[in-house]
């Protein structure tokens, strides 16, 4: 099956040279919520931009449901909805006029059924007619969703959707995004939280200066690159890891009351039984052992930090 979005070779550069996207290449399969990280400046409202037509593309080709959205613009920007980084809302219009006036912009003839299902399942509906400006900042970001789906696009792109919002709002927005998917709706996603990719998307994606990383399974990912650590915890404060305990490469957390060892689950063999016994004949007593996986914070900022590394 042909994916729903498909970038090839995608570049963006300005007259003075800069170049914001560097053939930027990705397929998306429809139905799937991948998550596009990345730190300020990685090129990821670059990129929605381009695909999006705000921003003319330098070369390359991106394709939605077939459509190329420079020869066939009109046809590729009906399939795609877009939640904006920033709220720009007409403060003295209603929610539900809205709503109408958006999809009346895809030339879609009015169906107040679809205004009427789209307000209810992001919690508005009680708020149709109040003004844009009475609402709350999370409301407002809940209309621009709204707004996004008011044409019903089959690819959703929420650029940072939940920035600002506090933890009960952004779980909110997790389970929309879940209903989206329900329905068929491909969402890609750029975010700061990183706890928002581990806890939706199906692959992640890192992009940095432009270039895409890597792209992959989530699952994938955190068991190929995710490393475990063991932390053991001492009796006995230490100033300094004994030197008959050196091969292990331990780090000293806890003030001096705890060991810390990092191995690979991967491996045929951890060291960690060997570990454990040397610690005990050099006299130390144990208090607890607790192990802790890697988190996708810990994967994104290393391959980022050695991409920074090999720029340099």
């Amino acid at each position: 099956m042909s994916p729903i979005l498909s970038i090839k070779n995608l570049r963006k550069a300005y007259a003075d040279g800069f170049e914001a996207l560097k053939g930027v290449s990705l397929d998306i399969e429809e139905g799937e919520i991948i998550a596009l990280l990345g730190p300020n400046g990685a090129g990821k409202t670059t990129l929605i931009s381009t695909i999006c037509g705000i921003t003319m593309p330098t070369s390359g080709t991106v394709t939605v449901a077939g459509h190329d959205i420079l020869t066939d613009y009109r046809a590729a920007r009906s399939l795609i909805g877009l939640v904006p980084q920033e709220i720009a809302l007409e403060p003295f219009e209603k929610v539900i006029n809205t709503v109408r006036f958006s999809r009346g912009l895809f030339g879609k003839p009015r169906k107040d059924g679809v205004a009427e299902d789209i307000l209810k399942r992001l919690s508005l509906w009680d708020k149709r007619d109040s003004q844009i400006r009475a609402l709350s900042g999370g409301m407002k970001r809940r209309v621009l969703i709204a707004k996004a789906l008011a044409h019903e696009p089959r690819v959703l792109f929420l650029d940072e959707p939940t920035a600002g919002v506090d933890v009960e709002l952004r779980k909110d927005m997790w389970q929309i995004v879940e209903q989206l998917r329900a329905d068929g709706v491909t969402t890609v996603l750029t975010t700061h939280y990183i706890e928002e990719a581990e806890a939706i998307a199906d692959r992640i994606g890192v992009i940095n200066n432009g270039e895409i990383l890597l792209v992959e399974d989530k699952e994938k990912l955190m068991g190929r690159m995710g490393k475990k650590q063991l932390y053991v915890q001492l009796a006995t404060h230490l100033t300094a890891i004994p030197p008959e305990l050196a091969e292990y490469d331990l780090t000293l957390g806890n003030d001096g009351w705890t060991l810390i060892y990092g191995y690979d689950t991967n491996s045929e063999r951890t060291g960690i039984t060997k570990l454990l016994t040397d610690v005990a004949a050099v006299g130390l007593q144990l208090v607890d052992v607790e192990t802790r996986q890697s988190s996708l914070e810990d994967i994104f900022v290393s391959l980022v930090k050695v991409d920074a590394e090999d720029a340099a």
